[in-house]
């Protein structure tokens, strides 16, 4: 998986298609991530408190990492990002303009 946490992403499939938002954990057991404010799902909470009235919460739940793009800082465009080595590290780079990520 090329996408890591801190990555600004566009969504290209789903209900969510065209949204950006940046990736907020990344999971690469299984091949998802969460995004702010993408993917958002209501969840009935229960109150904590005697008392205290139960609430509905928005919760960003994962999503599969293969419907979005990373979004490429510098040209500002969706792109696929590749590997390369730069002496003795490993970097990425934008497919689109060749800079680094």
């Amino acid at each position: 998986m090329k996408i890591i946490k801190g990555d600004n992403v566009r969504v290209m499939s789903g209900k969510d298609r065209g949204k950006t938002g940046t990736v907020s954990a990344a999971f690469p057991a299984t091949g998802k991530i969460a995004i702010e404010g993408v993917n958002v799902f209501r969840k009935n909470a229960r109150p904590k408190r005697q008392g205290e009235k139960g609430q509905v919460v928005e919760v960003s739940r994962p999503m599969f990492a293969s419907k979005v793009m990373l979004v490429c800082p510098n040209c500002k465009e969706p792109t696929r990002a590749g590997t390369r080595t730069e002496g003795s590290r490993k970097v990425r780079y934008c497919k689109k303009c060749k800079s680094n990520i």
